[in-house]
């Protein structure tokens, strides 16, 4: 590995004419800075020029895809750290690369880890590249608009295998809250097996934490640093004044801020222009390395804007920003699309709907807000129906107490008047099928218990509400922090044996439970317990005033839902979206099939295709759990192809197959030991899909049941 410090780079061009004149402000529009009237190749505005740092790996040591640690190290252990309370940057680099890239891919051998994909599989699907290191460079950089505030991370990496005759880009704007490797298993590897440069983005939600006790916050490696002394450089401070902090730790001890939920400024609008500001940072980088000398100082600009095949990608919260991204895009930026499972919130017009098996699909299109809070209401009880039975089990709890609590939250939705029935299989018959009448799928019906368990769905609906409000640290919106608790009661407060924060930066996810750091409901017990333990009803209360926010239209959500909708104008770009019908996570028919249905509005002629897979679902990451293995198919495995026949449509004008349902067959067996995934169950997208043919004309979409 060797790091170039950035004094040893042109400082005339970092400090001087780069930015002579420029405010560091990111544009209205990212795209607006216009590259092909310039002469030299100039560092973007929006680029804060003191963090900018370049690192070069040998492929060997250390490389891009697997830092080092190859295909078997990725599938192995944690990687250790000499010294756990203070790792190094290159550690927790390592650390953040292996844990993201296991936390969107199934890593199990009998899943197709090593064999359907992984370092080691070439783009073709054999088993070529050994451990699939990559040599090459990585530029680190954060855009800024001027505050220090919102310091979002962008990466680059550009493999030396990269042809500068034949150039391309591919996004991996970051998953869900993760940090700026967060989507390195799902697009990243793809991009470097193809010799592309990749474009990755934190979105400005990516795994930021401020501890509130210490003062600490995590800087744009990961180090730590005292918040004050680290200023406009951290990731992320919360905007608390000391005397405040101080006034929160003695009431709330052990609590912790994190950037998603608490910066106050609903990054989500600007996720489709933080992945264009990624690109711009790779045409940067690309005519750096590639373009002829101008001077003594400075590079020309042998890369314009449109002239590098550009592919967005990325999937969930990645893949909305993708989308985003390819509606601002005014300039050529992207070239074609490609996601999966995008989180994306449509703005349905007229004639916009869903139907499937020619029946109406009612609530299709509602924004995350509307959806997950429902959700986190419901799940709990709905797990108890007759038809959510044999639910894989993804909970540390046992399971009477998870009976219990699912017991208990019927009863308070019955008490509330938000389910009928008398007794508790009433109840949760109902609230599953309420589940369904707000645009759940009966295929994922079974996964309403393990969503709840594993705390996706109740950490989503709280972060979601604090910074869609735009909420302080301070504000405990309905009741919710994130904390440390004790693992035997878990109550709040409860100091930990070791900080979680010196590795937070490689192993959290932007959004508790991570790391350590737990979903905290304050108003009971005194001091506050895990949300799941501090009522007999899993903190139903705060649920219930989660959910409120929503419906009672609180101005400072609505408005924050209003500015992250889209339009689902993608101006002619060809587009792939890919989605398991089984999503329970991010359901398909607010999703996929709603902006499908929006978009044939807006674009009659449009280039958008949709594979949706039956018996996938979101989180591929878990089929490795006994129930998963045997129920669901990796939706990656399609993405990986939806990529493929992107990049034939792009170099040989393949046409790409339409809209279809894709029907794969479950491995079945025994959960926890299903047979090995075979192609047997993954039938291929095809040219000419018949009876499974989606359709979509003028804003219907029709669905095969």
């Amino acid at each position: 590995m060797r790091n170039v410090p950035i004094s040893i780079w042109s400082a005339a061009v970092i400090l001087g004419t780069a930015l002579a004149g420029a405010a560091l402000a990111l544009p209205a529009t990212a795209d607006e800075s216009d590259t092909s009237q310039r002469v030299h190749n100039r560092l973007p505005a929006f680029i804060v020029p003191d963090s900018l740092r370049v690192t070069s790996y040998d492929g060997v040591t250390d490389d891009l895809l697997t830092a080092g640690l190859g295909k078997t190290g990725l599938a192995g252990p944690a990687p250790a750290i000499a010294d756990p309370a203070h790792p190094s940057a290159a550690e927790l680099r390592r650390l953040a690369i292996w844990s993201n890239y296991r936390a969107l891919v199934d890593m199990t051998a009998t899943g197709g880890y090593g064999r359907f994909w992984g370092p080691n599989v070439d783009l073709n699907g054999n088993d070529t590249l050994g451990e699939g290191k990559i040599a090459g460079t990585e530029y680190l950089a954060y855009a800024d608009d001027g505050s220090g505030r919102r310091n979002v991370t962008l990466l680059v990496q550009v493999p030396n295998s990269f042809d500068p005759a034949n150039p391309c880009i591919v996004t991996a704007t970051s998953s869900g809250s993760r940090g700026v490797y967060g989507a390195i298993s799902a697009a990243g590897e793809w991009g470097l097996k193809r010799a592309c440069a990749v474009a990755y983005t934190d979105k400005g939600t990516g795994n930021g934490a401020h501890e509130l006790m210490t003062n600490r916050v995590t800087l744009i490696d990961g180090l730590l640093a005292d918040a004050t002394a680290a200023g406009t450089q951290s990731l992320f401070t919360a905007n608390v004044s000391s005397k405040d902090r101080a006034a929160f730790n003695q009431a709330f001890p052990n609590r912790y801020a994190f950037k998603h939920a608490h910066s106050q400024q609903n990054p989500e609008a600007d996720w489709g222009r933080d992945t264009l500001a990624a690109v711009q940072f790779a045409y940067w980088v690309l005519n750096r390395q590639f373009a002829p000398v101008a001077d003594a100082s400075d590079h020309r600009v042998r890369y314009e804007p449109g002239s590098i095949t550009t592919i967005a990608a990325s999937v969930s919260n990645g893949g909305g920003a993708a989308l985003a991204a390819a509606e601002q895009d005014r300039r050529g930026w992207i070239t074609a699309v490609v996601v999966g499972e995008p989180q994306i919130n449509v703005r349905m017009r007229g004639r916009a709907r869903v139907m499937e098996g020619g029946q109406l699909i009612a609530a299709a299109g509602k924004p995350l807000a509307d959806y997950m809070t429902l959700a986190n209401l419901l799940e709990p009880c709905a797990a108890l129906a007759p038809a959510a039975a044999g639910a894989p089990y993804l909970t540390a709890l046992p399971v009477a107490t998870t009976t219990a609590i699912r017991t208990a939250r019927c009863a308070s939705l019955a008490a509330a008047g938000m389910v009928n029935g008398s007794d508790t299989q009433t109840q949760a018959t109902d609230a599953l099928a309420r589940l369904h009448a707000a645009g759940y799928e009966a295929d994922s019906d079974v996964l309403h218990a393990p969503m709840w368990d594993s705390q996706a769905v109740p950490a989503v609906a709280v972060t979601y509400a604090d910074t869609y409000t735009r909420s302080s640290v301070t504000d405990n919106l309905c009741g919710f922090s994130f904390g440390t608790t004790n693992p035997a009661t878990g109550a709040a407060g409860f100091p930990p044996a070791a900080s979680p924060m010196p590795t937070v930066f490689g192993l959290g996810n932007g959004i508790p439970p991570t790391n350590g750091i737990n979903l905290v409901y304050n108003p009971v017990p005194p001091g506050g317990a895990d949300h799941r333990l501090a009522t007999a009803d899993a903190s139903f209360a705060g649920a219930a005033c989660l959910r409120a926010l929503w419906t009672g239209q609180d101005p400072r959500m609505t408005a924050s839902v209003d500015a992250i909708r889209v339009n689902a104008q993608l101006h002619g770009k060809p587009a792939v979206i890919v989605q398991g019908r089984s999503d329970a996570l991010v359901p398909i028919n607010h999703a996929s099939r709603a902006y499908l249905a929006a978009n044939s509005v807006r674009e009659p002629h449009s280039q958008l295709a949709l594979y949706e897979v039956t018996n996938g679902q979101h989180f591929d990451a878990f089929l490795g759990v006994p129930g998963f293995d045997t129920r669901f198919v990796p939706v990656h495995y399609y993405y990986l192809q939806a990529l493929n026949l992107m990049w034939a449509h792009l170099k040989s004008g393949a046409p790409l197959p339409p809209s279809q349902v894709v029907r794969t067959v479950p491995r079945g067996g025994t959960p926890g030991a299903a047979p090995a995934l075979d192609l047997a169950n993954l039938p291929a997208i095809v040219e000419n899909p018949g009876s499974n043919a989606i359709e979509a004309n003028h804003g219907t979409v029709l669905i095969p049941h």
